[in-house]
């Protein structure tokens, strides 16, 4: 208790001569400031709720200031605001020295930490590269195989099961018959772990076989390299995080000890990992025999075909490209199939659409048959479909807060100032929470909110549904994603419906970079018959 208690104040007098120094500071500084909502400790004690601690300081201010020992930090949840720093004097609000200090030992110099020249280089690359042909095609294919894999995952796990017991839950094969509609026969459960880690695997044997041309096929039996590089990678994830809150983190580092020692053996890991793959498709480039029957359809081939690069610099553009694919299709993912649980008369009407869209028999036809039905014609009939996964992204976007750092001082759209060094961050995560923004029923799961009168896709702004970004960095993925989730989502809900274990229970995140299930999602999954 003494040493709580201790804490406690030391906590306490710091916060009060932080803001001692703050209000200072403005009264020297003379422009008018947003309101002080907290401080840096008490993101510190929130750490768990993170992001609905901000979404309550939210509800309270549309912009506010949290003060910390180094900076002021401004949290904005203003549509003009948003668009103002990510557009109107783009500029000036830049990642900057703080964001790459703290992201550069796992993400390095990729597109996600760097500004000026090195930014803009990557962006028209890559941006060249998602507005391809042979890019899109070649995702498409992958997308289908892995959600073909996935399903017949499934179908194994059934077949494992059906000598057991009666009570413990089965499930049966994913063949389509004349089964009468009203028959459910078969039920299967996954542990969190099992569910969870599936989305994880497949969407990283997607990432990076469309980024090294690598099958790795994790979902089937993954190597321990695999295990221990996807260990890692969200360890580090999760520790790179933390340091935004934690004011000690340099010292951990510069004497290797606690969370930053852990960290650096994370990333160890990872690089290894990744490096390996670089110096084998390198090594196949540079063999005549190899160079001519590659494809060169992957991104690793086509940036060494154009670039003669050292592998530090595509170690950190290809790492940049697994972390925008790996985490962010598999967490939206995830909450996807959390809110159709949550909602089966949702989830029936996205599965009608879909056998709907896919002309889907009544009669036999495996997956493999219905997967070559989910052609792009398919899912662009998909609209109710593409209306869900948007209205998952807004309550629950894969970056739950996005920041930059005030290059020079300015004055905000609302009329208040932020000054050079200050950071000033926009928050998905809260703004999909937001009544001014989206009415009374914010809170509530309405994909009818994004469609008009005949049923099709409306968008709406970028700077009111920020979980792409908008502006200049707007995501250059965006319709890679959407394309990657409806092909998985068309295949998997046109084969199963899920229902929670337990439907009393709420999902929680974990707070990391990305917008993680905590302890992952426990459900049931039920053959569909029609």
């Amino acid at each position: 208790m003494d040493f709580l208690s201790n804490t406690l104040y030391v906590v306490a007098a710091t916060s009060l001569v932080v803001l001692v120094l703050y209000v200072y500071n403005q009264q020297q500084h003379g422009k008018k400031q947003h309101p002080i909502a907290g401080t840096l400790f008490n993101q510190l004690l929130n750490f768990h709720r993170l992001h609905d601690y901000m979404t309550d300081l939210a509800t309270k201010y549309k912009t506010y200031r949290l003060i910390t020992p180094f900076r002021n930090e401004v949290y904005t949840s203003d549509p003009a605001n948003v668009e103002y720093i990510l557009k109107t004097n783009f500029e000036n609000y830049i990642k900057g020295t703080y964001h790459h200090d703290i992201l550069k030992d796992l993400m390095g110099d990729g597109i996600f930490t760097v500004d000026g020249d090195k930014w803009r280089e990557q962006r028209k690359i890559s941006s060249y590269e998602f507005s391809t042909k042979v890019l899109r095609d070649f995702s498409s294919v992958i997308f289908r195989k892995n959600a073909v894999k996935l399903a017949h995952i499934l179908s194994e796990s059934a077949d494992n099961n059906q000598s057991r017991d009666i009570n413990v839950r089965l499930f049966q094969s994913t063949t389509f018959d004349h089964t009468p509609s009203y028959i459910y026969i078969y039920i299967i459960f996954f542990s969190y772990i099992y569910i969870q880690d599936l989305f994880m695997k497949t969407t990283l044997d997607s990432i990076l076989k469309i980024a090294f041309g690598t099958d790795l096929d994790s979902m089937c039996g993954s190597s321990e390299e695999v295990v221990r590089f996807s260990n890692a990678f969200d360890g580090a994830s999760a520790l790179t995080l933390r340091r935004y809150v934690d004011i000690t983190w340099k010292i951990k580092r510069l004497f290797n000890i606690g969370s930053e020692a852990k960290l650096k053996q994370n990333v160890k890991v990872v690089d290894e990992f990744v490096y390996k793959l670089i110096q084998t498709k390198t090594q196949q480039m540079h063999n005549r025999q190899h160079y001519f029957l590659l494809k060169k359809e992957d991104i690793l081939s086509r940036f060494l075909q154009v670039n003669n690069t050292d592998s530090k610099y595509l170690r950190d553009i290809i790492l940049n490209f697994i972390i925008a694919g790996k985490d962010s299709t598999s967490t939206a993912m995830t909450w996807f199939i959390y809110m159709l649980c949550k909602h089966p008369d949702i989830q029936n009407n996205v599965a009608v659409e879909i056998r709907k869209a896919t002309n889907m028999r009544n009669d036999a036809m495996n997956v493999e048959e219905f997967a070559n039905n989910v052609s792009e014609e398919a899912l662009e009939k998909m609209q109710y479909l593409h209306a869900t996964l948007t209205e998952t992204l807004r309550l629950f976007p894969v970056v739950p807060v996005d920041a930059k750092m005030c290059f020079a001082d300015d004055v905000l759209p609302d009329g208040y100032g932020v000054k050079k060094g200050d950071m000033v961050a926009y928050q998905p995560y809260a703004m999909g929470r937001m009544k001014f923004i989206w009415g009374d029923d914010a809170h509530e799961f309405k994909p009818e909110r994004w469609l008009d009168q005949y049923g099709h896709f409306q968008p709406n702004s970028p700077f009111k549904f920020t979980a792409f970004q908008a502006g200049q960095r707007i995501c250059l993925g965006r319709e890679f994603a959407y394309r990657q989730m409806k092909i998985f989502s068309s295949i998997l809900l046109g084969c199963f419906m899920f229902k929670l274990s337990d439907e009393s229970k709420t999902a929680k995140y974990k707070t990391m970079l990305n917008l993680h299930i905590d302890g992952g999602l426990d459900i049931h999954v039920f053959n569909r018959f029609r």
